[in-house]
């Protein structure tokens, strides 16, 4: 199974028994991310450079007005599309297996945490994943400390308040906060 064929797999949803072949190529393919993310936070780059070295890691042209604040944490780094104008800020860890979008415009928060596995509730088969992918839409501001779970879409305009962890869809327009985040008003 190549790289790009496991990453659909993941993304559509498909169960990945703890200790498989599957299993074994996950880990192989974040060696990768591994290595590339320790060259991003090992030392001081200029933009362009970083902006290049988050390309090579998503394996996609990153817009000239993309900005990144390392340290920046992932497992996989190939499923996930920034559009432009995106920032992320420092100490953010992103886990794309199911695939991370984000759209043109965002701001993403210190230490902002974006899931996409999720365990077996089964503790016999704790170790078996699947994975949902995440989409933000344009001009979304995420704030600190916030974290996005599996499967979730966050629409268009919207804010997330610092410290939120969002388990549902978020509409356009719309403030939500708190553990779990609710509506607090629109924009």
């Amino acid at each position: 199974m190549t790289d790009k064929e496991f990453l659909h797999y993941a993304s559509e949803g498909n169960l990945i028994v703890a200790g498989s072949d599957i299993h074994k190529k996950m880990h192989s393919i974040s060696q990768r991310a591994l290595r590339l993310t320790a060259q991003i936070n090992a030392s001081y780059h200029t933009p362009e450079e970083l902006r290049d070295l988050m390309s090579e890691l998503l394996d996609k042209p990153l817009d000239d007005n993309f900005g990144l604040f390392p340290p920046f944490h992932t497992d996989c780094g190939q499923n996930i599309t920034i559009g432009k104008g995106t920032f992320i800020n420092m100490g953010c860890s992103f886990q794309d297996w199911g695939g991370i979008t984000i759209g043109d415009g965002c701001l993403i928060g210190h230490n902002c945490t974006i899931c996409t596995v999720n365990h077996s509730k089964d503790p016999d088969r704790r170790g078996d994943m699947t994975c949902t992918p995440v989409k933000i839409g344009n001009q979304v501001w995420v704030g600190a400390n916030v974290t996005i779970l599996p499967g979730i879409t966050i629409a268009d305009g919207a804010i997330i308040a610092a410290g939120a962890v969002v388990t549902k869809d978020v509409a356009p327009r719309t403030i939500v906060g708190g553990v779990p985040a609710k509506f607090i008003k629109e924009v």
